[in-house]
């Protein structure tokens, strides 16, 4: 009897637990919310500013262009006093660079300092990586016009993924630098097509690749560009070879990089003063008196063009500016109200126009006002009295 009681009892117990079980498992089915614990977190969405830091002031100005207000670029070298080749970053500097969201960079072994400090999460975006260049290569790639749009393309790539939600004004932003960095290459090879048999020679080879690009044909003695490549001192027998290519003229242009001043680039610069040999003073860092990357190109190209063709494409600009003094002010308002009007369309005031800048036109202008001066001077009476009336206006 007591065995049978027992067995009832356990019978019963695994029946209510079934029960049970079953009444816990509807519950489950009609009411999941309250059974399963909700482990989704929503992740806020990235704001701006983008914290970029540049190891150039060349690339940052053109990341700060592709940023505009999106972005706080800070450029690390940013001096034409400093010698990128030998520049140890302070303890500020690698703290910024530590803290940068994206780090632009030129790589191939001109800044390798830049990437050191940087954390798991800081994206990198390297002129070298994306022009496939190497430690070894001519690391000057800013002067390129591939490396410079390859580049623009590669920064605006990295702000889109940063900032997402500006993503149509990142992109504005880089067409906009596309159609300016189109006209500039679009003159340049107008010039380009049009005298194919220039030659150059560099104290040191840092604007080789815009030297190419104008299609100029480098005649510095290899040795020499060897030594100074590698940061070595030029042999005597290559230096006399090249003081003598430039005695007997044998290239257009002496290109000398102001920021690696010797006692050899002194030798080939003063032997071009007396060949009468026009030298073009370069910098490797972008100097003050330029705000963008294309505008110190463009001012560069036209330093070169004047030095070989000053007259080329100034034709036009001289006797514009010579017809300009018989027009009228009203004219001269009707101008400024149409440039107004265009401004407004395009809804920019500060659209740069990288464009030929006539410093024969600018001379020309002076002389044809030194004429003048000296007419009214000669002049006696009314006459003269008039001539000084109106040039005090």
């Amino acid at each position: 009897m007591g065995t049978q009681i027992t067995r009832l009892t356990r019978l019963a117990a695994a029946g209510l637990s079934a029960v049970l079980l079953f009444a816990t498992a509807a519950c489950a089915a009609t009411s999941p919310a309250e059974t399963e614990p909700d482990n989704k977190t929503s992740v806020p969405a990235p704001t701006g500013p983008i914290n970029v830091v540049a190891s150039l002031n060349q690339w940052g100005s053109l990341a700060a262009e592709l940023g505009g207000d999106d972005v706080e670029v800070t450029s690390i070298v940013n001096s034409t006093n400093v010698d990128a080749h030998d520049f140890e970053p302070k303890t500020s500097d690698v703290a910024k660079l530590s803290k940068a969201q994206i780090i632009v960079a030129n790589g191939a072994g001109y800044d390798s300092w830049a990437t050191k400090s940087m954390t798991k999460t800081t994206n990198i975006v390297s002129a070298a990586s994306v022009m496939g260049a190497m430690e070894g290569d001519n690391p000057h790639l800013w002067f390129s016009k591939d490396a410079r749009s390859s580049m623009a393309t590669a920064i605006t790539d990295a702000y889109v993924k940063a900032l997402p939600s500006k993503k149509q004004a990142f992109q504005k932003r880089l067409k906009a630098w596309q159609a300016d960095e189109k006209s500039l290459e679009t003159w340049a090879s107008e010039f380009t097509r049009s005298h194919s048999d220039l030659t150059y020679a560099a104290t040191e080879p840092v604007v080789y690749y815009l030297m190419a690009d104008l299609g100029f044909k480098n005649q510095t003695p290899k040795g020499y560009t060897q030594s100074t490549a590698s940061g070595g001192e030029p042999a005597p027998a290559d230096l006399q070879s090249f003081q003598k290519l430039i005695e007997d003229k044998g290239v257009d242009v002496l290109v000398n990089n102001t920021q690696e001043a010797s006692d050899a680039t002194n030798m080939i610069t003063g032997a071009a003063g007396r060949a009468d040999v026009p030298v073009v003073d370069v910098s490797e860092q972008m100097p003050k008196d330029t705000d963008t990357l294309n505008a110190w190109i463009n001012q560069l190209i036209n330093t070169i063009i004047d030095a070989v063709d000053p007259s080329y494409g100034c034709e036009d600009a001289t006797d514009g500016n010579a017809n300009s003094d018989d027009s009228s002010a009203d004219g001269a308002a009707t101008d400024d109200a149409n440039a107004q009007d265009s401004k407004a369309s395009t809804g920019s005031s500060t659209e740069p126009r990288y464009i030929r800048q006539c410093k024969a036109a600018t001379s020309s202008d002076s002389s044809q006002d030194s004429a003048k001066a000296d007419a009214s001077n000669g002049d006696s009476g009314d006459a003269s009295g008039n001539d000084q009336t109106d040039s005090g206006k």
